[in-house]
């Protein structure tokens, strides 16, 4: 039984780091239904259920300490990537798309919470609060927002939940539409040629180059000062109840990083891959306090999630006819909040892979907003909860 903090992070990181090898070494279809990141969570759910570790006062204060540090400093090297001078490439159309998705999202949410918020128990809204986040751009938004509202780590278990089991009918749901785009196209009455020609022109190369060790070195260096600047500057903050401490850390550090997204530093290659480690880490931190005898509400919180995505799924339909969308932009604009930019590009290739660039895009605005739009859906939430 592990009672070092030392033990425990290192644990942590070898669980993280074969589930990753076994991921790119086998390739199993497993993956392409469960991602590697929910894998880990219920791993490491797992091992703790079972007692691997106990929570020493040391393993607890290694725990508090490299999780405040290691989440604004993911959040500014994830969004590296986000430039939104290449995303305004996009054009009104297929933008305003995108935000359309990530509102009749939002209102799924807010429907789902309205009808069900008796049946959950008492702070429910906080674990759909970082679910919202996460399907307004990806798992890092997740993270974000767990952070900001103070989730507990035991609560995090269904929103993951929701996040795999929900979100890989909906993508099978989106590829199995492809062939009916057509059809759909003409009720609509949409013309596609804009979508055809941005796909044509966008010659984003979001592959990186080989990372060296000046590159990371300076990056870690860079999210390192941002995290512990964006601590410092949180405390001089006013708060509230909402818009506490470690909100303040969160918007400070996704501020830092929008901005550093436009200069020559978001050039250098590595960023993504250090966000990611940080990422896995952090997963496998909030599981190592989550315990499968709390999951005992799995199949209620399962079914919310497929409420919000018929909610979310009917109102861009009648977007689709109010503003002559085409079901390529309504599935790739879906699938950018919920799946965000892993999974976008197989949507948009299924239609073609000149399109998978715009997939991408729209993913990284999701790493944009998606914190902003969850912490919004969470007040919202907690309004009604009350």
């Amino acid at each position: 039984m592990i009672e070092s903090g030392l033990e425990y992070i290192v644990l942590l990181v070898v669980v993280a780091s074969s589930i990753v090898l076994i991921e790119k070494k086998t390739e199993a279809k497993l993956f392409e239904y469960l991602p590697s990141i929910v894998i880990l969570y219920f791993t490491v759910m797992l091992l703790s259920t079972l007692g691997v570790w106990q929570k020493t006062t040391e393993i607890t204060a290694t725990y508090k300490t490299l999780k405040a540090n290691l989440l604004p400093a993911m959040i500014f090297l994830l969004l590296l990537s986000a430039d939104i001078r290449h995303i305004a490439k996009l054009g009104k159309k297929m933008i305003l798309t995108f935000l359309l998705a990530s509102l009749s999202i939002g209102i799924g949410f807010i429907a789902m919470f309205a009808l069900l918020h008796t049946y959950f128990e008492p702070d429910s809204w906080r674990a759909f609060a970082a679910l919202s986040g996460s399907w307004m751009g990806g798992t890092g938004n997740m993270v974000a927002i767990q952070g900001a509202l103070d989730v507990p780590d035991s609560k995090m278990g269904y929103a993951l939940l929701i996040d795999s089991i929900d979100y890989a009918v909906w993508v099978m749901i989106l590829l199995a539409l492809v062939p009916f785009a057509k059809h759909f196209n003409r009720w609509s009455r949409s013309d596609t040629s804009v979508i055809d020609e941005i796909g044509e022109k966008l010659s984003l190369n979001h592959t990186e180059e080989k990372s060296t060790p000046l590159s990371l070195f300076t990056l870690l260096s860079a999210a390192g000062l941002i995290s512990v600047t964006s601590q410092w500057l949180a405390v001089l903050l006013p708060t509230t109840d909402f818009l506490t401490q470690t909100t303040w850390i969160v918007i400070l550090a996704t501020l830092a990083g929008i901005g550093v997204a436009m200069t020559p530093l978001a050039k250098l290659s590595g960023s993504m891959r250090l966000g990611n480690m940080m990422l896995y880490l952090l997963v496998a931190l909030i599981a190592s306090r989550a315990n499968f005898a709390e999951l005992t509400e799995a199949p209620l919180y399962i079914m919310a999630g497929f409420l919000i995505i018929a909610v979310h799924a009917t109102v861009m339909v009648l977007f689709a006819k109010l503003f002559r969308l085409d079901l390529f932009s309504l599935g790739v604009a879906s699938l950018a909040n919920i799946g965000g930019v892993a999974s976008v590009p197989i949507l948009a290739s299924a239609y073609s892979k000149a399109l998978i660039p715009i997939g991408i895009l729209m993913a990284m605005m999701g790493y944009i907003l998606g914190t902003f739009g969850g912490l919004m859906v969470g007040k919202v939430l907690e309004m009604i909860g009350r």
